[in-house]
């Protein structure tokens, strides 16, 4: 049996073309993906359809992989440059580009095909939609303009979008309360991801990736950017609450998410290092699926 661990040969990374294919889907964030559309699901449905949740799990991973995977495709050469991504299977040529576009296009026609027909149309609109923006329009503009972020960041709020469509009836519609979840998600993704470039940003800049507010990399502006997202994030949180589909109990827990939230990325304003932008990373990691379990209890 092949082992799941890459080992060495001739003192190169190695291992199986089926952990290749694991690595280039990236379950685990795959199932975080998962985690807020299905989360969604259960904040914005009047009754739950336990079909509809296996088809959010089952096809948002596979539309994510595709995504993923193909995001790798067209970077395996630039891969090769950074640290954090050099031992990727395309890097490796543990997979052909064949191999992985075969493979990115099957789960992508699956995973769109599975939430299309046991949730309902929109949703498998929106994850195909997710893929080719991830894909074709985020994944090039990284080399061009900071403002890929802000592009990349609507694939990266989709599954909370894509959840509370599931959760509607006939071709699907999106709800107020579920546009807000997206929202919330969506702005939650600038201090997220910032904060990992910002302590990346030496290995980015390999590939000449641009990944932070500011062309001018780790300057003002983007500290500057970084904290005031997160208070941004902080407002955006209690809007639930204004208009009256969550109650105190919800907001309140939403407050301290994010004044814990805000208290690091002012730390971080003050002492930019890579130590507090990890910190604040790591909070970020806690703050949403916190919010999202709040929310849900609309309490």
């Amino acid at each position: 049996m092949e082992t799941s661990t890459p080992h060495i040969l001739n003192n190169t990374v190695s291992y199986s073309k089926f952990v290749g294919f694991v690595k280039l889907s990236k379950l685990r964030l795959g199932w975080l993906v998962v985690f807020s559309a299905v989360i969604t699901y259960f904040t914005v449905a009047t009754s739950v359809n336990w079909l509809h949740i296996f088809a959010l799990s089952i096809g948002g991973v596979l539309v994510t992989s595709a995504a993923n995977g193909f995001n790798q495709i067209i970077e395996s050469d630039l891969d090769k440059l950074m640290d954090r991504t050099k031992l990727r299977p395309m890097p490796l040529q543990i997979l052909s580009h064949s191999e992985a576009f075969i493979y990115c296009f099957i789960t992508g026609v699956v995973g769109t095909i599975i939430l299309w027909l046991f949730t309902n149309p929109l949703s498998g609109i929106l994850g195909f939609f997710s893929i080719l923006l991830y894909s074709v329009v985020y994944t090039p503009l990284k080399r061009i303009t900071p403002f890929s972020v802000f592009v990349g960041a609507f694939p990266g709020a989709l599954p909370t979008l894509i959840g509370g469509v599931a959760a509607t009836e006939g071709f699907g519609h999106v709800t107020f309360f579920a546009f807000l979840l997206f929202l919330i998600q969506f702005v939650w993704q600038f201090p997220h991801f910032w904060s990992l470039a910002w302590f990346n940003y030496e290995d980015y800049e390999k590939a000449n990736f641009h990944l932070l507010p500011s062309k001018g990399g780790k300057d003002e502006f983007s500290k500057f950017q970084i904290l005031a997202y997160s208070v941004f994030l902080l407002l955006v949180s209690i809007l639930p609450f204004v208009f009256q589909f969550v109650g105190l109990l919800s907001t309140l827990a939403c407050v301290i998410c994010g004044f814990a939230l805000l208290l690091q990325a002012y730390n971080f304003y003050r002492l930019p290092t890579n130590e507090y932008a990890k910190k604040l990373f790591f909070i970020t990691l806690l703050y949403l699926p916190l919010v999202q379990v709040a929310l849900m209890t609309k309490s």
